[in-house]
């Protein structure tokens, strides 16, 4: 049986990423990106840059799938519209997971969320949708990551923390167990979270504060 076909929404050094971890994971056949028109008629890794996101409305007829693969550090305002647009599209998102990757079954993972290699979900964790869980992030029991969130390579969410919708989390960062950290807040590389942060903050203070 044929994979089904999924096209890609971003072309730069995440999308290398990703398609990395959708051809370990064999699911799904990678048919091409979607970039900027200056992107246009190039290659990423092999596949062709054949769209802008103008043309969304028209690729859903031939490409059920979809997964955005623009990145996320500074905002997620990209993300979030690329994916309102492929849903308003009709587009199906699929959930990609890294075989090389642990995700418990008793863990719960939304559309559109990418989870790369050397990852660990475990049991009860809940990664909303439109998510990127980087390579060797840990997300910890019972653990909670809203929408739109990016939890960045190697950091640490321990037990039944949470992380809210929109919210960044900087490489090697560790959020102590129970802390909720607020929708769209970031939180800078390296930085130890040991207090609640409400929404909008931007933790960037010293390391172990």
């Amino acid at each position: 049986m044929s994979k089904p076909k999924l096209i890609l929404i971003g072309a730069g050094g995440h999308a290398q990423s990703c398609i990395d971890v959708i051809e370990h994971q064999n699911h799904y056949q990678i048919a091409g990106l979607v970039g900027s028109p200056e992107e246009l008629n190039s290659q990423t890794m092999g596949y062709p840059i054949f769209a802008t996101d103008l043309e969304l409305g028209d690729l859903s007829q031939d490409y059920p799938w979809a997964l955005v693969t623009v990145g996320q550090i500074k905002t997620p305002k990209i993300r979030m519209r690329l994916y309102k647009n492929l849903i308003d599209s009709g587009f199906k998102l699929p959930t990609i997971i890294s075989p090389a990757a642990y995700v418990s079954s008793r863990a719960s993972i939304g559309p559109g969320t990418i989870v790369m290699h050397g990852a660990v979900i475990n049991a009860g964790a809940y990664i909303g949708s439109n998510c990127i869980i980087n390579s060797c992030a840990l997300v910890e029991h019972g653990a909670i990551v809203g929408d739109h969130v990016h939890i960045s390579t190697g950091a640490i969410l321990n037990g039944d923390s949470s992380v809210g919708s929109g919210s960044y989390v900087g490489s090697a960062a560790v959020i102590r167990e129970g802390i909720k950290v607020g929708d769209d807040c970031l939180v800078g590389m390296g930085l130890n979270v040991r207090h609640n942060l409400l929404n909008g903050i931007q933790f960037l203070g010293e390391r172990g504060s």
